[in-house]
């Protein structure tokens, strides 16, 4: 049996900087709430109903509200105050928002996919109004 050679670092390309305009472009076309709407939003109860909280049981905040408060931060700032985390979070933001638009249920008003993508900053009704 022949060994598989070690990769070597030439084998794997140099990560690529983020394409700031780009993601800041794709994150206000899919984030439709603004910061207070938001904010309001992560007030009710069924915005803490919906949204996985980890292994953790004792964890209070899903991973969803917890981004929705790091959105609505973003929101607020200027753009010229926004770093390389926010950039990275409004990446991951633009990702679920499309993933879960695509899987659109039956009952969008009442549904927990909803309230899960308003924690995310994107009112589905909004779009069909």
């Amino acid at each position: 049996m022949q060994a598989i050679p070690p990769a070597s670092p030439s084998t794997f390309p140099e990560p690529q900087p983020l394409d700031r305009e780009r993601i800041a472009s794709d994150f206000a076309e899919a984030v439709n709430m603004d910061a207070a709407e938001l904010r309001e939003w992560l007030e009710t109860d069924l915005s803490y109903s919906v949204g996985w909280r980890g292994t953790d049981p004792m964890l209070h905040e899903s991973i969803g509200h917890a981004s929705g408060r790091w959105i609505a931060d973003i929101l607020e700032k200027d753009r010229s105050d926004l770093n390389e985390d926010d950039y990275g979070h409004m990446r991951r933001v633009v990702g679920y928002i499309r993933r879960h638009l695509a899987q659109e249920p039956a009952n969008i008003v009442t549904s927990r996919w909803r309230y899960s993508l308003m924690n995310w900053g994107h009112d589905p009704l909004k779009s069909i109004r």
